[in-house]
């Protein structure tokens, strides 16, 4: 599913117009990106938390030449999904 499907989708099943919907989702993608640049996080009980996890620099392999290369730090976004969320997809 796409996000034009999941705005048609939610639409739908709230009974909202596509573009209320549309602006619906942008929002949330916006806050919940703005809370992670803050290194913050966002919990959906039930659902799943938004955070931001930190890779330590690592050494790799460039696939093409076999040369050891240095792959540094960052920080990342991860959903982690809710007990509920587990149990509804079994």
């Amino acid at each position: 599913m796409n996000k034009t499907e999941l705005v048609k989708s939610i639409s739908e099943k709230a009974q909202l117009k596509v573009s209320d919907t549309e602006n619906l989702v942008n929002s949330f993608i916006d806050t919940v990106t703005e809370e992670l640049k803050n290194k913050g996080k966002v919990t959906l009980v039930g659902f799943g938390t938004f955070s931001i996890a930190h890779r330590k620099e690592k050494t790799g392999v460039n696939p093409k030449t076999g040369k050891k290369i240095k792959i540094k730090s960052k920080d990342v976004p991860v959903f982690k999904a809710g007990k509920a969320l587990k149990e509804k997809i079994k």
